[in-house]
Formats: C-alpha cells, sequence, structure tokens
C-alpha cells in the first residue's frame, strides 16, 4: 500500500542522506526484526526497480544494434535493484527477510554457473579436439542430397542438444548447411529455420538440453526420467513445421567437397568422459539427493587429470617426419593437429573460453527477478496468469512469451512463483519455454547465433515467413502432450 505522503517524504529524505553518507542507515530502520514478504508493487521504490529492469532488458534486446553485451546493463541493473529492495526493508524495520532471499538467489545461481561451466569446458575440449569438425566434414564430403542435408541436420540438431547445448548444436549444423548450399540461399535460409526448431525442440525433452529445463531438475520439481515424457510431443514441434519445409526444399545433388578432418588425440575418450559426467550427475541428483552440479564438477576433475597427460604427450611429442619439437609449428597437417610446444594442450583455456557473457547475463537476469519477486511483482503475475487464466492456458502464455523475451528469465519468475501445478503443467511449461522461442528468430540464442552466422541468408523475416508452420509445430506439441501425459495431471511434481 502507498504510504503517506509526510511518511514517504521522510523516507525520501532518508534514502537520500543515505545515499550521500551522511548519516547511519540504522538512524531511520524502524527496527531489527525480520518479518515476511512485503507487497511493494504500489511504492514508488518498487515502481523504479521494475522501471529499471524494464529498461535494462531494453539494451538486451538492442544487443544486436548497440553492440553492447547484454551481460551489461542487467549486471548494473541487478545491483542497483537489490539495493532498492534492502532500502524497502529496512525502512519497514526488516534487516534480514531481503538478505536471506538474496542469499537464496545467489545460491540458485551458483549451482546453475558450476554446471554450466563444467558443461561448457567439456563442449570447448571437444570442439579443440575438433570432433564437431569431423562431424561436419563427414556430412559436407558425403554427396548427400540438399532435401537430405535439411533432414540430416535436423535430425542430428534434435538429438545433439540434448546432451550438447542447443546453441553449440545449431552452429555446428549450421556449417555444414552453408558449406553444402554455397550460394544458395533459398536452402540456407529454410534449411536454418529447420536447425533452429529441431534444435529447440530437442533441448526440451532433457534436463541437460536447455537452461529451462536444467533448472527445474535443479529445483527438484521434474525427476530426471519424467523429462522424456516429452519426447514425442517435442518431436511432433520440430516434424511438423519440418515437413512442410520440406517441400520447398529442392531435390538438387550438389558435388561432394573433399574434406577429411582426423579427431585429434583423446577426443572420443573426452566423448566417454563427458557421458560418465552426465551419468555421474543424475546419480548424485536421483539417489544421493545432492545437487547435480556435484557429478558435473567431479567430471570436470577427471577431465582435468586426464587433460594432464594431453598435455604432457604434446609436450614431448617429436612427429618423425619433423626434425624436432622447435619445429613443429612447420607444415599444414602439424599446424591443424597439434599446438605449438610454447602452446600444449591446457584445459583452463577451454574454460576461458566458455561464454561468459551468458554466464554473467543469467546472473544479472536471475538476480533481478528474484529481486522483483521479492518486491511481490511475481506475486501479483502469478495471481494473474495461474489463478485468473489457468495453468494451461498461462503456460501456453509463457511459450508465446519466451518468443519475445528470453526464456531464462520467464522460466526463473514461473519457478520463483511456484505455482500450484500438477506434473503435467510442469512438464508443460518446461516445453514450452523450451520450443516457444522457435517461433520468432530472436526468440532463441540458437536463432540470433544464426542469424549472425548466415548473415545476409537467414534473416527475422525469412524466419517469420515460416512463423504460421512452426506455431502449428508449436500448438501440435501441446495437444499431443496434454493427450497422452493425461494420467500425470493426477501426480504431484516432485518438489
Amino acid at each position: 500500500m502507498e504510504p503517506e505522503a509526510p511518511a514517504m517524504n521522510k523516507q525520501l529524505v532518508a534514502l537520500l542522506a543515505f545515499l550521500t553518507g551522511l548519516f547511519p542507515l540504522s538512524a531511520f530502520a524502524a527496527g531489527d526484526g525480520s518479518g515476511g514478504a512485503l507487497d511493494l508493487t504500489t511504492s514508488k521504490i518498487g515502481i523504479a526497480a521494475l522501471i529499471l529492469f524494464v529498461i535494462a532488458y531494453g539494451f538486451v534486446i538492442a544487443e544486436e544494434f548497440l553492440h553492447l553485451r547484454k551481460s551489461k546493463p542487467v549486471l548494473v541493473a541487478a545491483g542497483v535493484i537489490w539495493a532498492l529492495v534492502g532500502i524497502a526493508y529496512l525502512m519497514h524495520g526488516d534487516t534480514s527477510y531481503a538478505a536471506n532471499s538474496l542469499r537464496h538467489n545467489l545460491l540458485e545461481y551458483a549451482e546453475l554457473l558450476l554446471f554450466l561451466l563444467a558443461a561448457m569446458t567439456f563442449i570447448n575440449t571437444l570442439q579443440e579436439r575438433r570432433v564437431f569438425d569431423a562431424l561436419r566434414a563427414w556430412l559436407v564430403s558425403s554427396g548427400f542430397s540438399l532435401r537430405t542435408i535439411f533432414w540430416l541436420t535436423g535430425l542430428l540438431a534434435f538429438f545433439i542438444s540434448p546432451v550438447a547445448d542447443n546453441l553449440t548444436t545449431a552452429l555446428i549444423m549450421c556449417a555444414v548447411v552453408m558449406a553444402v548450399g554455397a550460394g544458395n540461399a533459398p536452402f540456407i535460409a529454410i534449411a536454418c529455420i529447420n536447425i533452429v526448431v529441431a534444435a529447440n525442440a530437442g533441448g526440451a525433452f532433457s534436463p541437460f538440453g536447455d537452461i529451462t529445463t536444467l533448472m527445474v531438475w535443479q529445483k527438484g520439481i521434474v525427476h530426471f526420467w519424467d523429462f522424456f515424457h516429452l519426447f514425442i510431443p517435442s518431436a511432433v514441434n520440430w516434424l511438423v513445421p519440418a515437413l512442410l519445409m520440406s517441400f520447398a526444399v529442392a531435390k538438387d545433388r550438389p558435388a561432394p567437397m573433399q574434406e577429411r578432418v582426423t579427431v585429434k588425440q583423446g577426443g572420443y575418450i573426452i566423448i566417454g568422459l563427458f557421458l560418465l559426467t552426465i551419468v555421474m550427475a543424475v546419480s548424485f541428483h536421483n539417489f544421493l539427493h545432492f545437487p547435480p552440479v556435484m557429478g558435473m564438477m567431479t567430471g570436470l576433475g577427471l577431465l582435468k587429470v586426464y587433460g594432464y597427460f594431453l598435455r604432457r604427450d604434446e609436450l614431448t611429442l617429436q612427429p618423425p617426419h619433423i626434425g624436432g619439437p622447435e619445429q613443429l609449428e612447420v607444415g599444414d597437417e602439424v599446424r591443424q593437429n597439434y599446438k605449438p610446444r610454447q602452446r600444449p594442450f591446457d584445459i583452463f583455456i577451454s574454460m576461458k573460453r566458455a561464454e561468459w557473457d551468458t554466464l554473467m547475463f543469467f546472473y544479472g537476469v536471475i538476480l533481478c527477478v528474484g529481486g522483483l519477486g521479492t518486491l511481490g511483482y511475481l506475486a501479483l503475475v502469478s495471481e494473474a496468469m495461474y489463478v485468473g487464466l489457468g495453468p494451461t492456458w498461462a503456460n501456453i502464455l509463457v511459450g508465446i512469451l519466451s518468443a519475445l523475451v528470453d526464456n531464462i528469465p520467464v522460466m526463473f519468475a514461473v519457478l520463483t512463483m511456484n505455482p500450484d501445478m500438477s506434473l503435467a503443467q510442469w512438464l508443460l511449461v518446461t516445453l514450452t519455454a523450451g520450443v516457444g522461442g522457435s517461433l520468432l528468430s530472436i526468440g532463441s540464442a540458437a536463432g540470433v547465433a544464426l542469424m549472425g552466422q548466415a548473415r545476409g541468408y537467414y534473416t527475422f523475416f525469412s524466419h517469420l515467413k515460416w512463423t504460421w508452420a512452426i506455431a502449428l509445430g508449436y500448438a501440435a506439441s501441446i495437444w499431443v502432450h496434454l493427450l497422452l501425459n493425461s494420467d500425470l495431471h493426477h501426480l504431484s511434481p516432485a518438489g
């Protein structure tokens, strides 16, 4: 409720005094007790925090035009929003509720950060060992027709993204499309759309496939194996638009490109270590009831140990056809397969190449949304959506919002609101948040990345041309889920 004018004037004077350091904050704190959550949605501080978040997210949306990394505005907004939250609660005499809420948000982010850091390090190491290059070379040198490449790249995107992240998967498949369809603008555009839809759909049925599914799993709301109830709905989400688009793909068979790539030493062993790491993450969570990040970090440790032996081998490597180790940088084959002696394999290079802008963006978003939740805005939205519209329509709306706004803040807001829903409804919002971003090219990281990689071929409007087909797949996947998983409506979520 809005404070009376004299009281608000007093608070504003106190706030200004605090910001200029004229006297300690305790001078106007009413007490040091701890109360519950406050509804500050109509207060001036609450409105200011909300406006700040909207402005910061406006900069995120305009990243492509401003060339301002998306993490920068939300990092600043997160700090200022939580400062406003702390001031608001202190004015009501509560010195601990906001602090406890902040610690809770930081813990959630820490688990997500370490999990993603381990996963990204594995993916970057596989790229450094040329595993993905070998897959790409096989596809471009196979001599397949354009329509076959269309289906193969979509199929691989659908099945690789549940293990690797959908962004990396989309970039690899796009490289294949760009090479095979060089100069064929219509094919490149439609194949990129297919890859984006397939990668997003594939990530929706796996706890590892998308940040949204990872957050739901780490929260303990949905068990690991329950996600696979979404396999058929996710497949429908991709296959419906893919089938419709495939009729627009020519059956031309371009000349195969002669490209051969050899996987570097240890590449296949690292694939095995990655799979073992996933098993450990699931086991830690399912059997020991620990956060899955424990298994991921243990696997990262194993990768580091194995990296020690790779590094030692490269330090002592002397190819027989080369005079000595000081000449390792000479020759095309050596350049492609070995690092120079002064730069042997280093696992920390793979860690350094993690998407730090993305990881910092997640920090800013989680803290911003958490701050707005502490001010009472998420409770307000939850009441309007999940009580006013009902869970099914609310969860469908979440997917549509994901096409306009990044699905990370949307899903984190839903998790923070924690509406009372059945397991089927939690799976529905997991599905819609994961695949809703396919409706527009700007709705997912995969789409944004491919607009940059296939610049001039895959654009916002080329994607928009097929949004009707993608929307049919979106509607069909929801219908299939509600039909096949109707028995889950009577089950409570794991959390």
